[in-house]
């Protein structure tokens, strides 16, 4: 039995059906059953509830032989590692608890980072956290998502634009949410593995943003800029939205550590992933833009 946490996101509702594809038994932690597809809820075992409730996980978790974790977002938590902090703690008790074998978790890459690094520091400490289950783990540890451009489309296509914090002549690292469910699935389907290990999980090439934008306009067939924006500007932007003064210190030390190189020294390593930046928006950010123009 494979358990899987945030069945619905990007990375796990594409892990279910890999998993479902491979004929394994598996059960889901969602908070709403009713967000799992039709064909999906009828061949799970679901348990309805949060991740971070220790009864809930004691219904999850007997009989698994291996457990997906991912700790959902909160833009609202007082404190980025706190938030991530909670999760693991009852994560790893209960896995310690129901003596579960193998854990995959989702970090960051930049494990070593000698600076505080906001959200990126929080998944560091849930993976020292979830460490101390005695169970063999597996930080699968990732760079800038290529989803996130997706929040960013309705710029794309109005201004011809989008914007990050880094240089625009600087390679930033990406990654595609299939390679990482993808990953996911050949660790938990073949539990040969042992010990406690942080796993970089990268795409292939070393686009720029200027990079980047580039292909992104020739796969829309209009023209795409990249546009900077300082730290200081970013962190204006939070708070007009709202964000208390932690949440903009997590999340503007995150991409200060990202702009600094975080995930050069995991990059150096990783195996690459096979979905490319310009597969990956042909494929999923061209139907987006198309469906959004309809």
């Amino acid at each position: 039995m494979i358990v899987v946490t945030t069945p619905t996101g990007q990375i796990g509702r594409r892990l279910v059906r890999r998993l479902l594809d491979r004929d394994e038994e598996v059960r889901v932690v969602v908070r709403d059953a009713s967000r799992l597809d039709d064909t999906v809820r009828e061949r799970v075992e679901i348990i309805e509830g949060s991740h971070d409730d220790p009864a809930v996980l004691d219904k999850a978790l007997p009989g698994a032989e291996a457990l997906f974790w991912l700790v959902p977002p909160n833009p609202a938590a007082p404190s980025a590692e706190e938030h991530y902090l909670r999760f693991a703690r009852v994560g790893a008790d209960a896995v310690a608890r129901h003596d579960v074998g193998h854990v995959v978790g989702v970090s960051s890459a930049g494990h070593g980072w000698p600076a505080p690094a906001g959200v990126l520091s929080a998944a560091f400490a849930m993976d020292a956290e979830l460490g101390r289950s005695g169970a063999a783990y597996r930080a699968l540890s990732m760079p800038f998502y290529m989803e996130n451009l997706l929040g960013q489309l309705d710029a794309i296509l109005g201004q011809g634009a989008f914007s990050l914090t880094c240089a625009g002549d600087r390679p930033l690292a990406s990654i595609a949410t299939r390679d990482i469910a993808g990953v996911a699935a050949d660790l938990l389907t073949d539990l040969s593995w042992t010990g406690q290990e942080n796993l970089p999980v990268f795409g292939p090439g070393r686009l720029t943003p200027d990079g980047m934008a580039e292909v992104i306009g020739r796969e829309l067939g209009r023209p795409v800029a990249y546009r900077r924006v300082s730290l200081d500007d970013y962190a204006s932007f939070l708070r007009s939205r709202g964000a208390g003064d932690q949440a903009v210190k997590d999340l503007t030390e995150a991409f200060a550590a990202q702009d600094h190189g975080i995930y050069d020294a995991d990059w150096a390593i990783a195996a690459p992933t096979p979905t490319d930046f310009r597969t990956w928006c042909r494929e999923v950010l061209k139907p987006a833009a198309d469906a959004r123009a309809s």
